[in-house]
């Protein structure tokens, strides 16, 4: 019997499901196995109220919490399969001296965290694997090292067809920030960091698979929205309407790895996966 289509999306905290939800919700309303793998509990989020780690009323046990229960709200709206929860600690942004704690996710050897991710891949067999850029524009430390270690999991089981690293257009983030600052936010100029904006431009060059998320879109804001600790006071929630179809409607892969010989540039996770494919 052949094994059921299924995916296995690797985030490195709670809300990051949302942002790359629009395949999630897509490919559950075919009928896919969506799997969800979240690697930290998101201790360094804001606590109600907008509390930043380090000001008084700040509980890391307690963000986590509502982090999580916010995860599986996503997850839910999204129609994810299964979700699973690693537990380890957030490392925090990379300018904060948190990420030098010891238990930060950061600094948790590659090897063991990939050598979890690695049991969960053969608990659940999936075809497709998809986990960040790690050389992309957005160089969080949690983000990073989630996908070393998901990478390093798939090369280790060896029976994945198809693994895909998640990008996101430099145009598409340049459309955003100047939308907002046409609002009358106060973002830095998109262009103002050489170093992003090198990052983006070379993983833009290397996207293979656009997957078409409009008709989902909505489902992926909801999802979004449901971590409202995070989201209702940040930039996101004020981007225009008539921008969030451009710059979210589609999501955007680097295929990684692939046995089944599928034509680039692909518009389907599981192009010559497909009974008749």
């Amino acid at each position: 019997m052949a094994e059921p289509l299924t995916l296995m999306a690797v985030h490195a905290h709670p809300d990051d499901e949302a942002s790359g939800g629009g395949i999630l919700a897509a490919y559950s309303d075919e009928g896919v196995r969506t799997i969800v793998v979240t690697c930290t509990n998101g201790e360094f989020g804001d606590a109600p109220g907008g509390i930043k780690p380090g000001q008084d009323g700040h509980d890391e046990e307690e963000v986590a919490r509502l982090r999580l229960a916010e995860l599986r709200e996503s997850a839910r709206i999204l129609g994810v399969s299964d979700l699973e929860t690693l537990g380890y600690h957030d490392s925090g942004m990379p300018d904060w001296e948190y990420r030098n704690r010891p238990e930060a996710f950061c600094n948790i050897p590659v090897g063991t965290i990939a050598d979890r991710i690695a049991e969960l891949i053969t608990k659940y067999r999936p075809q497709v694997l998809v986990t960040y850029d790690d050389q992309g524009a957005y160089q969080h430390p949690d983000h990073v090292h989630a996908s070393q270690a998901a990478q390093a999991a798939a090369w280790a089981t060896g029976v994945l067809a198809k693994v895909y690293l998640s990008t996101m257009r430099g145009s598409s983030w340049r459309k955003i920030w100047e939308a907002l600052r046409e609002a009358g936010e106060q973002v830095p100029a998109w262009d103002g960091d050489e170093d992003r904006t090198r990052r983006a431009a070379a993983s833009e060059e290397r996207i293979t698979t656009t997957v078409d998320i409009r008709p989902v879109l909505t489902r992926k804001r909801e999802a979004l929205f449901a971590h409202g600790s995070q989201i209702d006071d940040s930039w996101f929630s004020k981007i225009p309407h008539t921008v969030t179809e451009a710059a979210f409607g589609y999501e955007y892969f680097i295929r990684l790895a692939d046995t089944t010989g599928a034509a680039l540039p692909e518009s389907d996770l599981f192009a010559g996966l497909r009974d008749g494919a």
